[in-house]
């Protein structure tokens, strides 16, 4: 072999030849011969042996090295890797000594406090008071959810008197009813035509529908969301229900404004109704009022009502006051057959002209638009204000968008004009009601003409029958007669001179007299 070679450590691997060169070199107990030996028998049996007929005996190895591999791989490398894993070995061995003398260790702690004494600890016992439910009085519950009936805000004598034909209860603070009843029938008189209970917390109708006579039925400001009990459905002998509709058929006023219904149509009932309040809800839609041709007067203000149905509207024949403030309503609609209309209220909606108003050009007298959206234009639509409206006397266009008042001008029936919060600018845009004879009472604050420092005098002389600019008399009020004893206002304040003269007068002579007692005592 060459020296570099030997220098340079190579694995020696040990491989299974003849058995009797393998046994004769353990025999002579020489282990360099033996590796020599070995090797040499490899290398020949390499030269000589096929490498399919050389052959490996693993188990032999293991057994005779002893390390667990099957091949004896002499190197710095394996000699490093076998102390790692002796090392990792004893490591083992430590951690599984320590974890016993641990193991031990609490075993001792568990037997050394198994074998002290048990000291029990007497714990009083706890209040349990605190977790009991407190009673509850009726000021704690709130209101709304105490359950009050008409009786218990109010002393009716039993039986009732069937003579009395009203029953009416307003709720005061801390005596407000939250249920009508179903047998309210037993606590009042049959012959009842008048039931109010305003201003209570009742969240449903009932007991109403065995007061036969019922002509007016007010529930103003509750929590009603449903409209209901107006007709008894009463069983009759063979069986069958039969719904006379009574009191539906009889009510002739029904106000369930201020509560929180979302449909209208179970008026429908009503078929005799004259007038219909049900302001201040919930309603989106005008239904169940087209049969209703007895309605003279309906107000659906501040709801959410977007189109004015000429389905349910126009059979309204005797319908004489429509009020629709407060809505959604971008169009005036379905009115036409409305003949007999005298009032029309369309304020704070969202109306941006004045229109299809043809149906009321003889009866129409009052007209409410205020906060819209109505320019000139808007207003002069043909079938709007340019019609010529004969009985019309008051129309209110505060806070829209006019900038004169051209709108008007032929309208000579005007008493009262309401366009404060406008553009009018000049009196020249104002100019335009100089024909208006009729007309004593004008507003136009909160428009930039207002600002002028003769405004009221100008404007009494474009329009000189004024006897009211904004919210003042023109002149004062004496001049109108609204002090005792007549005259001007230079009488007035003559008078006013007179009487303080007379208090002055008085006093000087009472203090003379003080004056005079003091002196006969001294």
């Amino acid at each position: 072999m060459n020296t570099d070679t030997e220098n340079d450590p190579q694995p020696q691997i040990i491989a299974a030849g003849d058995d009797d060169t393998t046994n004769s070199a353990h025999e002579n107990g020489n282990d360099n011969p033996t590796t020599t030996a070995a090797t040499s028998t490899a290398a020949e049996a390499s030269e000589s042996t096929p490498a399919a007929e050389v052959t490996v005996e693993p188990e032999k190895m293991q057994k005779e090295n002893g390390s667990g591999a099957p091949f004896l791989i002499d190197t710095a490398a394996s000699a490093k890797i076998n102390d790692d894993a002796t090392q990792d070995t004893k490591g083992a061995e430590e951690e599984e000594t320590a974890a016993t003398d641990n193991n031990k260790t609490e075993e001792a702690k568990v037997e050394e406090e198994e074998s002290k004494p048990i000291i029990k600890k007497v714990v009083p016992p706890l209040p349990l008071d605190w977790t009991k439910m407190a009673e509850c009085n009726e000021e704690d519950i709130a209101p709304v959810d105490q359950i009050r009936y008409p009786w218990d805000v109010m002393d009716i004598p039993l039986p009732p008197d069937q003579s009395e034909t009203q029953f009416l209860i307003v709720g005061t603070a801390g005596q407000k009813i939250t249920r009508m009843g179903s047998n309210l029938c037993d606590y009042v008189s049959k012959n009842l035509t008048h039931l109010v209970l305003r201003s209570h917390l009742i969240r449903t109708m009932e007991g109403i529908s065995k007061l036969k006579h019922l002509e007016l039925l007010e529930l103003y400001d509750n929590m009603i969301d449903e409209i209901g009990d107006l007709s008894s459905g009463e069983l009759v002998d063979n069986g069958e229900e039969e719904d006379d509709g009574l009191p539906a058929t009889n009510l002739r006023v029904l106000d369930i404004s201020y509560n929180v219904i979302r449909d209208m149509n179970p008026v429908s009932q009503c078929r005799n109704l004259q007038e219909l309040y049900i302001a201040q809800n919930k309603i989106k839609s005008i239904r169940g009022i087209g049969q209703l041709t007895q309605l003279r007067k309906i107000d659906l203000g501040a709801n959410r009502i977007r189109v004015m149905e000429e389905e349910e509207l126009s059979g309204l024949i005797n319908l004489e006051e429509l009020w629709l403030g407060k809505n959604k309503i971008e169009h005036i609609g379905g009115i036409s057959k409305l003949t007999k209309l005298r009032r029309l209220d369309v304020q704070s909606n969202r109306l941006t002209s004045i229109e299809n108003l043809e149906g009321q050009v003889d009866t129409l007298e009052e007209l409410y638009l205020a906060h819209n959206g109505i320019d000139v234009e808007g207003a002069k639509c043909p079938t709007g204000l340019a019609l010529p409206f004969k009985q019309l006397n008051t129309i209110d266009m505060s806070r829209n968008r006019l900038t004169d008042t051209s709108p008007f001008a032929h309208l000579t029936s005007l008493n009262e004009l309401w366009i404060s919060g406008n553009d009018i600018k000049t009196f020249d845009d104002v100019e335009y009601i100089r024909s208006l004879v009729e007309l004593d009472g004008v507003y136009l604050e909160y428009n930039l003409v207002a600002s002028d420092f003769e405004y009221r005098k100008k404007l009494v002389e474009i329009v000189p029958n004024l006897t009211q600019i904004d919210a003042t008399m023109v002149g004062g009020i004496a001049q109108h007669g609204y002090l005792t004893g007549g005259g001007s206002g230079d009488n007035l304040l003559e008078r006013m001179r007179q009487m303080q003269d007379q208090v002055i007068r008085k006093a000087e002579a009472e203090t003379e007299a003080s004056v005079s007692k003091d002196d006969n005592d001294e």
